[in-house]
């Protein structure tokens, strides 16, 4: 068969055809709206995250949304990229994660989820309610994190939320909390008094600060927020008194041991 030249020929066209033929396929797929099977519906679905009670989008604009759709869909039904088209997405500053499916004879189904801002992260990136950094601009009001690098976030935020719980019946907050170079933990409450928890045993020193606050410190700081109290001692705590209060005639002095 080899030395008949005419079918070797033959053989070369069909090749040179078939290759053709995908080449163009190809080329129609990036560059030419699709003929057969074209995408025409686009669904766009909020999807709920942890921590969140709301299932619709609040910061995903509907330009950001149509400007992938316009200018990065290529493909039909069959062809289109899901996880490119994921990828476009996900590009998208408080978009979190992207689901993409295709929903037949010519739609995708498109469920995002946002980022839920929980804090800041120091001043330059937020965390989420999973505890993952994410950058976006913003100017509400939560608390910060701060940390010895951003892998710290996750660990931040467990402790943020279970500190809220310890500190809920004495109707405290946290502005800001922060894990130290030396794995101490430290917080700053909204009424601007800091607590200082060390490194060991954080949640029993936080549960005993809240057993004996309304029926000690409270009645130390005089309806002044304390500045911070220490609660690293073994068998009690170190106050310090607001300034105003520390100004005034006292016999037991400025600080406080119980």
């Amino acid at each position: 068969m080899w030395d008949n030249h005419k079918l070797l020929r033959v053989l070369s066209n069909i090749m040179f055809l078939l290759v053709a033929i995908a080449a163009l396929y190809v080329v129609s797929l990036t560059f030419i709206k699709p003929i057969f099977f074209p995408l025409k519906q686009i669904n766009i679905q909020g999807i709920v995250g942890i921590n969140s009670d709301n299932s619709g989008l609040r910061h995903v604009t509907r330009e950001e949304i149509e400007y992938i759709v316009k200018n990065d869909l290529t493909g039909n039904f069959f062809s289109v990229d899901l996880m490119k088209l994921r990828e476009l997405f996900i590009e998208v500053p408080w978009i979190r994660d992207v689901k993409v499916e295709r929903k037949w004879p010519n739609g995708l189904n498109v469920q995002i989820e946002e980022h839920q801002a929980l804090a800041y992260w120091g001043s330059h990136a937020q965390v989420n309610t999973y505890g993952e950094v994410f950058r976006v601009v913003m100017d509400e009001k939560l608390p910060v994190f701060t940390g010895p690098m951003e892998a710290s976030s996750q660990e931040v935020t467990q402790r943020y939320l279970r500190f809220n719980q310890i500190l809920a019946p004495l109707e405290q907050s946290i502005a800001e909390i922060n894990l130290s170079h030396r794995y101490a933990w430290r917080i700053r409450l909204e009424n601007g008094t800091v607590l200082k928890l060390g490194g060991n045993e954080i949640e029993e020193r936080l549960i005993r600060y809240a057993s004996v606050y309304n029926n000690g410190l409270a009645q130390l700081s005089q309806d002044k927020n304390l500045t911070y109290v220490d609660l690293r001692y073994p068998n009690g705590f170190a106050v310090q008194l607001p300034e105003a209060i520390q100004k005034k005639p006292r016999e037991s002095g400025a600080k406080q041991q119980t």
